[in-house]
């Protein structure tokens, strides 16, 4: 009886032994994509680019340049974007943007074939949150949380529009008037832009411009380099 016993016990642990090594040669084999998907970054800051034509309508005063910076956090379920406005004129109010496309090229400075009239050129384009720079204060804050890191996207089925990510960020003046000083003609309604909720709204006062080398909008933090202009999820 031992004897038997013992065969069986043997018999268990090999086959036991077995069953590990293949569960590690596996595990072995899907280690570097679980490593890949850890790769991805956690978190990203960057810098808004200003309109030049209406950046003397945006700034408090003549000493400071105004700026926007945004930081990016991956969540498990959605991202935090938290954007910081200072040395604005107090009072603007702004409309901000997930878009398709930037009116600037990688080095910042404006693309010659971009459009300065809104007529489509921005690609698709995803309302965000409204922005407000007090009365007495030349900044603004904006924390938004949803999906944005690599995955942002919109599609349409009834316009043939297929699934199109929305890389790049930005914000519109929410009222024409406060670009009229810099040329914006705010008395005609044809020339207003669809980005508000009225869909009445000024120019753009700041969008990201795209990276250097992916030429994908910020928002993309692991390009394809597979399919180049895409993004990995």
């Amino acid at each position: 009886m031992r004897n038997n016993k013992y065969t069986q016990y043997r018999n268990r642990l090999e086959t036991g032994m077995i069953l590990f090594a293949l569960a590690a040669a596996i595990g072995g084999g899907i280690l570097p994509a679980a490593a890949s998907a850890q790769d991805k970054k956690d978190e990203i800051s960057f810098d808004l680019v200003a309109n030049p034509s209406f950046v003397n309508c945006l700034r408090k005063d003549s000493y400071e340049e105004p700026r926007a910076r945004a930081t990016v956090i991956r969540g498990k379920l959605n991202d935090t974007l938290i954007l910081d406005l200072d040395g604005f004129k107090p009072g603007l109010a702004f409309d901000l943007f997930t878009v398709q496309r930037s009116p600037f090229l990688s080095d910042k400075t404006s693309d010659p074939n971009f459009k300065n009239v809104f007529k489509g050129s921005f690609g698709l384009a995803w309302y965000q949150s409204d922005i407000e720079i007090g009365k007495h204060s030349d900044d603004g804050h904006v924390r938004i949380k949803t999906i944005l890191l690599d995955q942002i996207f919109g599609f349409d089925p009834d316009v043939t529009l297929p699934p199109t990510n929305t890389f790049h960020l930005g914000f519109w003046f929410n009222n024409p008037q406060d670009a009229a000083s810099c040329g914006f003609p705010a008395d005609d309604p044809t020339k207003f832009t669809p980005f508000n909720g009225e869909h009445k709204a000024g120019p753009f006062a700041m969008i990201s411009a795209p990276d250097p080398t992916t030429q994908l909008g910020p928002l993309c933090t692991d390009p394809d380099p597979e399919h180049p202009g895409s993004c990995k999820p």
